[in-house]
């Protein structure tokens, strides 16, 4: 199974969310039917290599979140972890159309670290107190579909990500935000520049 998804991750790479399941079979070196012998689906296969890719990645970070006496810290660097993952396989994501139980599904063993790490800052007067886990799951489920909006292993995730971390502290940090890298242009469609405020006119 793990030569299974370490293919899939390397197909839908080069070959974008579309990838037909035989490509992936073929480079996995196995035929159809053993492909679907342990995926029902395509979307069952993304979900197992994201899966994969957070225990790997993301799990260590959360372990040193959680031993940080610094919890607001440590929950920043949990989300940096989170949005590096999404973006070095921004392809799978978008094989999926069921966001919501995509989300779910990647995130549910992390979510009750989160809560943990969330209670502490807010008990260490870091992070508002007005904020819930509800709050949490749709800011991550909103920094997710910034993976939308960027170029596949692109780190334009980290301004939306200061973004967030300025509205969860309870103080802002004293710190420019990370560089404005421009929406990506569509086959065929003009590049979408973000207009910048006036610096004269301030």
């Amino acid at each position: 199974m793990d030569k299974i998804i370490t293919a899939a991750r390397q197909c839908f790479r080069e070959f974008g969310p579309e990838v037909p399941l035989q490509t992936i079979a073929t480079t996995a070196g196995v035929g159809p039917a053993t492909l679907f012998r342990n995926f029902a689906d395509k979307e069952e296969l993304v979900l197992a290599a994201l899966n994969r890719q957070l225990r790997l990645t993301v799990d260590p970070v959360m372990d040193g979140a959680l031993a940080d006496i610094d919890a607001a810290a440590g929950l920043l660097r949990v989300l940096e972890a989170l949005m590096a993952a999404a973006s070095d396989d921004a392809n799978l994501l978008c094989a999926v159309a069921g966001r919501r139980e995509l989300l779910t599904g990647i995130t549910g063993s992390l979510m009750e670290s989160i809560s943990v790490l969330l209670a502490r800052g807010q008990g260490q007067g870091s992070l508002r107190t007005d904020i819930s886990m509800t709050d949490m799951f749709r800011l991550l489920a909103m920094l997710i579909g910034v993976v939308d909006t960027m170029e596949p292993g692109s780190d334009a995730w980290r301004r939306p990500l200061a973004l967030v971390e300025d509205a969860i502290r309870t103080s802002r940090p004293s710190r420019p935000l990370p560089a404005l890298v421009p929406v990506p242009a569509a086959a065929g469609a003009p590049t979408v520049v973000p207009v910048e405020p006036d610096a004269e006119a301030e």
